[in-house]
Order: C-alpha cells, then structure tokens, then sequence
C-alpha cells in the first residue's frame, strides 16, 4: 500500500491528502459502504506513517516526496514481493513506466565519463530535445497533447540558460511547431509559475501545444 502511495504521489508532484487519496481509493463493483470506507481509512493510515516516517513532506495543506520517499519508492518497485492486489488502470501503469524509464536514465547518467549533461547548442537542437521530452511527458502521464511548460524546463534542467529556454520556446511556437497556451493551472504554485514562460506583452504561458 505505501508503495502505491508514493508512486501516486511521485507522479503527482505534490498533493493534498484528499487529492492523493482521490487517485488511489475508487469504489470497486459489488463493494460495500463499509468496506470502501475501510479501505479510504488503510489508506490514509498509511499516508500518516509515511509523514512520521518523514518519507512525504508537508507545505501547509500539500504532501511531497522526501529523499527518504524516493528511496523507499525504489525499494517497494524493486522488491520481489510488491504487487498490485487488483486490476490497474492506464494512469498507475504510466506512472511505473514513467518511473522506471526515469530509474534507467539516472542509471546510464551514473555510469556515463561525463559529469554533467551535454550543453544544448542550437535552437535545432533544442527543438528536437524538446519535442522529445514533450513526447514522453504526454504519453507517460496521458496530458492529452496540453504539457506543462514548467514540466519541459525542469525536464531539459541546466542544459541551458533560463533565458536561453525563453528564447528557443518562443521560436518555437513562432515556427508553428508548438502553440504555448495561458489560462488557468491547477494547483499553481508560485514556483510553477516562474517555470512557466511570459510572451513578449507579458502575458503568461502555462502548457504548450504540438501543432
């Protein structure tokens, strides 16, 4: 069970007790009142262990995941006895998958000679960059071609200057290969904010969009 909750909350970034709750506990066919109650309440026992295990750490009404966490995700992943106790869904197989292909790249990062990722020298090159990791971020968490732009950024990391990501985004989408999109995020925090990009007239972009 604390493995399934810390994938969920791995994949989620950061999420109240009710929201991560939410994605985990659905109310099974045939399943009594009482036996889902008794599951939400197992679930949020766990959630509580975990707090005083220090593995989730708590911002005010929003959990996230230790050092402590992420290691103890890895060891539930990897042991021979963890198991899903019922049928999952397309969301928590993503998930793992996004998961274990993030494990195999921090893997042939460890063993690569070179102790930082190679600079991003082109908009060419960071055209193609980023259409991949936009590529794998939708299809790994079903974003329905609407990725958020924080999520790029962090992603490419400091391959490149801040300024320089700007730049090379904003071509992008004058290019018509990506429309950059404002409206609302939920569940906007200042630092996602600041992740995001702001155009020319200071209007701000939160997701873009593969044209």
């Amino acid at each position: 069970m604390q493995t399934r909750i810390l994938l969920a909350l791995w994949t989620l970034g950061e999420a109240t007790k009710s929201e991560l709750k939410a994605s985990l506990v659905r109310k099974r066919e045939k399943e009594t009142a009482g036996e889902y109650e008794s599951r939400s309440n197992s679930y949020l026992a766990a959630i509580a262990q975990l707090e005083a295990d220090q593995a989730v750490l708590v911002n005010g009404n929003k959990l996230s995941l230790s050092e402590t966490g992420l290691n103890l995700l890895e060891q539930g992943l990897l042991s021979p006895n963890f198991t899903f106790d019922a049928q999952i869904g397309a969301k928590t197989a993503n998930a793992l998958l996004g998961w274990m292909r993030q494990r195999a790249s921090g893997i042939a990062s460890s063993t690569d000679s070179k102790p930082t990722a190679r600079a991003i020298a082109s908009y060419e090159e960071f055209e193609t960059v980023a259409t991949e990791v936009f590529e794998r971020l939708n299809q790994d968490f079903n974003l329905n071609n609407l990725v958020p732009i924080y999520r790029i950024r962090r992603e490419i990391g400091d391959r490149l200057s801040r300024s320089q990501f700007n730049e090379w985004l904003l071509e992008m989408q004058a290019r018509d290969v990506w429309q950059l999109i404002g409206g609302e995020m939920p569940e906007l925090t200042p630092d996602k904010a600041e992740d995001s990009i702001k155009t020319a007239l200071g209007d701000v972009r939160y997701y873009a969009k593969q044209l």
